[in-house]
């Protein structure tokens, strides 16, 4: 498989001449506000923020420019103030508009929403819609803001179908056609970038859910998927400043890092949702419920008629780092809406053992042998989440776990062979 649109030669322009390799070996790029040394390793470690870097530096990479932020509710400061509400107090940054992704800047949209144009009451900014819009759409968009740079800063969660890299991207792509700079302010990847794990995209099977060819669980944070996407995919690369987070490793899980959780959509409450979602988001693909309209969603998965049998046989498999309650729930709204329905409860006992992916799968193996009212959604969502067909396709042939997640190691490999160049934090 092929993943890069732009080929060898723009990791060659990214990496050639005076010391530049051994920058990026480093986790420095061009571009790159680089992350000073870590303190001493250790639970509560204090992670300071792109974006508290930023601030106490005096905003100097903003400085002349009239800023336009991309952000949600997760654009927090260490003691949770928004930061379009911090920027717009501050005399030394010229903030002149706010863009929203899905869900919306202030988080008042559900799944599949944005908030639409509007003057925030808070700050009288306007605020542009950037949901559903890519392209020249969007990059008139940037245009009419009047916005030099365009700043991005929104927790993500680690998996390849959260759509808020996707809005990275596609907005990256929008600045460069619209002639701006752009700005990244990295945050940690809550689940950590140990490794990418599961499916590499298709680009056959490109959607919002998926516009490039990396990995189910990509373990990267948005600053360094922003130096990926620059170098290896966007046909025309956008003038790219990242200011990197400090205090975070690649193995630390959110936890660690000392920082305010704010679930970045409303289906994703706490950090133990993020563990599991690259796996158990694949059951949007089916007609189980994936726990949405309860307290533990994507934790929680059932269906009208399921019973013990399925807790019994994912317990059954061995997998590392988690077990399977059996367990009845009533969602209050989505599928099986105000019904109780039968499933399994994931809890994860071991979380440095446990794989999202290979659970999923091995979800979706058991489900579908041991319930036979076992259903995928009839739009294929589930081969938009996987990135092909080929999960789909190797489930319904009754190929076991084993099978299914080698079918990908080829195209992991390509990937996190690719990946290395664009890591920041070691």
């Amino acid at each position: 498989m092929s993943l890069s649109r732009r080929g060898p030669s723009r990791r060659g322009l990214l990496t050639a001449g005076g010391g530049v390799v051994a920058a990026a070996a480093a986790g420095v790029g061009a571009g790159t506000v680089p992350a000073a040394a870590d303190p001493p390793p250790g639970r509560g470690r204090a992670v300071r923020t792109g974006f508290d870097r930023l601030a106490a530096g005096g905003y100097a990479p903003l400085a002349g420019q009239r800023v336009g932020v991309v952000t949600n509710p997760t654009g927090i400061t260490a003691d949770a103030r928004h930061l379009v509400d911090v920027m717009h107090a501050d005399d030394r940054v010229d903030l002149v508009a706010v863009f929203g992704p899905e869900h919306g800047f202030r988080g008042t949209a559900q799944a599949g929403g944005s908030e639409g144009r509007y003057d925030d009451p808070a700050t009288g900014l306007p605020v542009y819609d950037t949901y559903t819009k890519s392209g020249q759409p969007l990059a008139d968009v940037f245009t009419a803001s009047g916005v030099d740079t365009v700043v991005f800063d929104i927790q993500d969660v680690g998996a390849r179908f959260y759509t808020y890299i996707w809005t990275l991207y596609d907005c990256m792509e929008a600045a460069a056609l619209a002639g701006k700079r752009f700005v990244v302010l990295d945050r940690p990847n809550p689940v950590t970038g140990r490794a990418a794990l599961g499916p590499v995209l298709d680009r056959a099977y490109a959607t919002f859910v998926g516009r490039e060819p990396i990995a189910q669980a990509h373990g990267m944070t948005v600053a360094e998927l922003a130096r990926l996407f620059n170098a290896e995919f966007l046909a025309k690369p956008v003038p790219l400043e990242t200011v990197a987070a400090t205090g975070w490793r690649r193995a630390d899980f959110f936890d660690t890092t000392g920082l305010p959780w704010v679930p970045p959509s409303p289906n994703m409450p706490t950090p133990d949702t993020a563990l599991v979602y690259s796996g158990t988001c694949l059951f949007e693909g089916t007609n189980l419920s994936e726990g949405r309209g309860t307290t533990r969603p994507f934790e929680l998965l059932g269906a009208e008629g399921i019973d013990g049998s399925w807790a019994e046989a994912a317990n059954a498999l061995g997998l590392p780092g988690v077990r399977f309650r059996e367990a009845y729930f009533a969602p209050t709204f989505s599928k099986f809406q105000g019904k109780t329905v039968g499933g399994v409860q994931l809890m994860v006992h071991d979380r440095t053992a446990f794989d999202p992916v290979r659970t999923g799968i091995a979800l979706l193996v058991t489900a579908r042998r041991t319930w036979s009212g076992f259903a995928w959604r009839p739009d294929d969502w589930i081969d938009k989440l996987t990135g092909s067909a080929r999960v789909r396709t190797m489930i319904d042939a009754s190929a076991p776990v084993d099978e299914v997640a080698g079918a990908w190691e080829a195209d992991l490999a390509a990937f996190r062979a690719m990946r290395k160049a664009y890591l920041m934090y070691h």
